[in-house]
């Protein structure tokens, strides 16, 4: 397993276990009893016995492996889609001012590409594909750098000040002093 890696089996492993599938599949076929099976292929009988039920179900393409677990929900076309979209700016999609967050980001998901994403999935969306936050280019032009200065000396002090008593006081709930 590659859990450093996000976790999953890689190519080589996922195949390994579809043969393993496979070749329990040609013996079910033959008619053989899943503890012989089991102890053979070296997997559990448990194993084995959801094996058979998929194969009774199915047939051998129910044993095949059904790719990654964790394949992307947007294919590279819909991310396409969606750059359009993003590239159209927020304002176009409804909103008040021209922010990306990722809440904004994951209705424009929703609707356009009918696809529900948690906001995680929409960050980790966005940075496989090279996005990043947004972080203004300039200053903005109504910022006031004295009163930003004059509020960092004189009111932040305040703010930050811690709100417990200086008195001496006890952890204990029944002395007044805790009071």
């Amino acid at each position: 397993m590659r859990y450093p890696e996000g976790g999953g089996l890689t190519a080589e492993r996922r195949a390994f276990r579809e043969g393993i599938r496979l070749q329990a599949g040609q013996r079910f076929a033959a008619g053989e009893k899943t503890a012989v099976i089991a102890k053979d292929l070296r997997v559990s009988v448990r194993s084995v016995e959801r094996w058979r039920r998929a194969w009774r179900e199915g047939g051998v393409e129910a044993l095949c492996s059904a790719g990654p677990a964790n394949s992307p929900t947007v294919t590279d076309a819909q991310f396409t889609v969606l750059e359009e979209e993003l590239g159209k700016g927020p304002s176009a999609h409804g909103f008040d001012d021209e922010r990306w967050t990722l809440a904004r980001v994951q209705m424009v998901i929703r609707r356009r590409l009918r696809v529900s994403l948690s906001v995680a999935t929409v960050w980790r969306l966005l940075k496989r594909h090279g996005w990043s936050w947004q972080a203004p280019a300039r200053r903005a032009l109504e910022r006031d750098e004295h009163a930003v200065e004059l509020w960092k000396k004189e009111v932040w002090p305040q703010v930050k000040a811690s709100r417990r008593r200086v008195t001496a006081g006890s952890s204990s709930r029944t002395k007044p002093a805790s009071r």
